[in-house]
Order: structure tokens, then sequence, then C-alpha cells
């Protein structure tokens, strides 16, 4: 008798790749979004027992320094701020030293400007001399920022001189008046910052320049919305980078959220220490009072594969903002924003930006361009959705409004703006 054999083909599931942007897939890297184990980072040199005071009036920046210092030459390890408040200058962080806050540990900057070192560094698009930040890391791999505690930018006193500043001179630029950033961190791979309170920026609370495979996650980045204004204190720049993950951070400052530097000014893309910004995810963020969500410029001249998605919107006057410099060749392309809710003033906002901008003759001056963006997704009360103007500055082409519902008081939308606009299932009420 013949046998018989029964085979049951079970055919394989397709997994979908999850794409930029663009339709290169994204790494898994993206996906990772655990703790640095900070046991795992080598010795912990708790300041206080390495000559630190606990006295929070002393501004002790050359002690804390000598503890990074010692943590580095002995083979790097974890300089740990414990529950207290210690005050500082600029500190500069080696290879093979990390940061932690404990729960109850302020590190706080100074308030005299005479604290921070002058250097040759990164700001506002311009490769210039200017002041370090409070927590500095430059040529590091592998450098993480931790803990449940907070670092403080005791930004009161650099506020209230800009205003006054201000008030004084209409034209005072935000480098003349001399402030500090929280964080900067260059030239830089293989970074986390997590979990950890940054607020009272003086300046940006968080610079980022020329580098990749960083993560920001479940970060509380704060500074005043009212009272004393803190000025231009946006809470993440990237400057130049890629391969950088934000994920679950809560953001409110008195100036853009996350903001793509670059380099600005007629010949900034003949400048090599300007550049793109490339494959970078924002999600399960929430936003309080901001002054946009994502904004694209006005330092910046390429970024491609930019991803803005589920996250809520609690208070921002603009979600997407494309600045458009006229002095500078910009190029915008593969930015999505998609799966947000909330609130919001205008939704979408592409105008000429003018501030302290200085046009050039330059004959073969390219044309900047906006392409390939996509708003998908969407569930938000506006003031104004569709905040977009024409140039002869810039061109706007390949956009795609696609499942959306906007209460929307403008009720301004025009797709005729957008060359090749694809509109679907767009709701205004």
């Amino acid at each position: 008798m013949m046998g018989l054999t029964i085979m049951t083909v079970q055919a394989k599931k397709k997994v979908k790749t999850a794409l930029f942007p663009d339709g290169t897939p994204i790494p898994a890297w993206f996906s990772d979004t655990t703790r640095v184990d900070v046991t795992q980072l080598g010795k912990q040199y708790v300041v206080t027992d390495y000559g630190v005071s606990t006295d929070s009036t002393i501004v002790q920046t050359e002690a804390l320094q000598a503890v990074i210092d010692r943590a580095a030459q002995e083979g790097g390890g974890v300089v740990v701020i414990p529950r207290g408040t210690f005050l500082s200058g600029s500190l500069f962080f080696r290879q093979g030293t990390h940061l932690h806050v404990a729960e109850g540990g302020r590190l706080k900057g100074s308030d005299r400007i005479r604290h921070f070192k002058i250097l040759d560094t990164r700001m506002e698009g311009q490769s210039i001399k200017y002041f370090a930040a409070l927590v500095n890391a430059d040529g590091i791999d592998g450098f993480t920022i931790s803990g449940k505690g907070t670092i403080d930018g005791n930004g009161y006193n650099y506020w209230e001189e800009f205003w006054i500043r201000r008030e004084y001179n209409r034209q005072c630029t935000n480098l003349e008046a001399m402030r500090p950033r929280l964080t900067y961190i260059s030239n830089c791979k293989n970074v986390t910052v997590q979990d950890v309170r940054l607020i009272n920026s003086p300046f940006w609370t968080n610079h980022v320049y020329r580098s990749d495979h960083v993560r920001f996650l479940g970060c509380y980045i704060f500074s005043p919305t009212s009272g004393v204004k803190a000025p231009s204190s946006d809470a993440i720049d990237l400057d130049v980078c890629h391969d950088v993950l934000i994920h679950g951070c809560y953001m409110s400052v008195n100036d853009d959220a996350v903001v793509l530097k670059g380099g600005k000014g007629t010949w900034a893309d003949k400048d090599p220490n300007n550049g793109p910004n490339y494959d970078i995810i924002i999600e399960d963020c929430v936003y309080g009072k901001v002054h946009g969500c994502l904004t694209l410029g006005s330092e910046s001249l390429y970024d491609r594969n930019v991803v803005l998605r589920r996250c809520k919107v609690t208070d921002a006057s603009r979600v997407l903002w494309l600045k458009m410099r006229p002095d500078t060749p910009q190029h915008y392309e593969y930015v999505t924003v998609e799966n947000l809710e909330g609130s919001c003033g205008s939704f979408l906002v592409v105008r000429p930006w003018t501030q302290f901008f200085k046009p050039e003759d330059r004959e073969d001056m390219p044309l900047s361009t906006c392409n390939n963006i996509v708003m998908r997704n969407i569930n938000m009360d506006c003031n104004n959705f569709f905040d977009v103007g024409a140039s002869d500055k810039y061109q706007l082409k390949d956009f795609t409004f696609e499942n959306i519902t906007v209460r929307d008081k403008k009720k301004a939308f025009d797709a005729s703006v957008i060359e090749g606009c694809t509109v679907k299932n767009l709701v205004v009420e």
C-alpha cells in the first residue's frame, strides 16, 4: 500500500519594510529606544567624592572639570552629579567620559558670561569664535547624558539683558547679547541623551553639530514662554547631522522646537564647514508652547528624509515651518509629517525669511526648492492650516495632503500655489 504524504505549505508573510520618505529603508537603529545602562559605562565618579563642594552658591567649574579629566585619565567612566545644586561654567567631556545627573541633582550654569570660555565653535550657521556651552562634548564616540536630574541654564539674567539690549537697539542680534548654550555636541557619534530635564537655557538648549547616530530619549526640554521670556531657546538644533532619533520628548520653549541648521549666506554651499541634514526621525513627542514643531531654516542648506510622526501638539504657533532665505541656496526635500493631533496657529508655513539676511550678487545662484513634502493623517484645530506664499526666490512642487481633517479659521488652502500638488481626502471645517 502506497503511503500518502500530505504537505502543508505556508506562504511566507511579507514583512513591510519601513521606509524613509525617499523610499530607502529605515535602518533598525531607529527602532532602538532602549536606555543606555549607565552601570555598564565604567566607574562612577560622584563629584562630591572628589573635592566638589555641596555649597550651591560657589561656581565650581575647575573642580568639576578636574573630575571629568581624572575619569578620562583613568580609562573613562561616568561623572555623577548627586542630589544637590552644583554651579558651573563651561565643562568639557573627554573620550570615554559620560554625564549622569541623579534624581534631585542639578547642574546649574553660572549667570556670568565670564565663566564660559571663548573658543572656535559653531553658531547660527557660522563657524566663529563664541562662548562654549555649559556641557560640551567634541570628537567623542559613545557619549551619554543620563539621569532624572536637571541641567539648568540659569538663564534669567541673560534673558533680561537680551530684552534690554533689544529695547535699546532693535537691530541687536542674538550673538551680540553674549549668552551660552546649555549643551553643545560636535563631531561625535553614538550619542544618547536620555531622561534628563534640560531647562532655562540662556540661548539654544541643545546644539548638535556634525554628529551622527544621536538619540534624544524621554527628555523634558523647557524654557519660559511668558514673563521674562527665554529668547532663541530652541529645544534641539541639528546642524549638519544625520541619523538622529528624537523619541518621547516634551518640548516647550520660547522659539522653535526641532530646528535643522547647516549654513547661511549666498555662498554657504561652498563652505566646507556647512552641509546637509538627513535621515532624521522625530516621534511620539509632546509639544507645549513653541514657535515651530519642526523648522527647516533659517540657517539651512539641504535637508532630506525628515519624518515627524505620532506627536501631540498642544500650543504651537506653527507645526511645519519652511524658512526660505532669499540670500541662501536652500533645498528641502522628502519631508513627511504624519499622525499628528492637537491645536496650532498655522500648520504649514512657507514664507521668505529675511531677518538679518545679507544678499550678495551671484550669477550662478541656485533657485531654492521644496519638493516631496507629505502631510497625512492629521487631525488639528488651526487658525491657518495653509500659510504658504509664492516667491520668485523659490519653487514649491510635489506636496501631498492626504487624510487630513482640520478645523481651520482662515480657510486659505490653495493647491495652485504648489506645482504638482496632490490632495486626497482633505476636510476643512
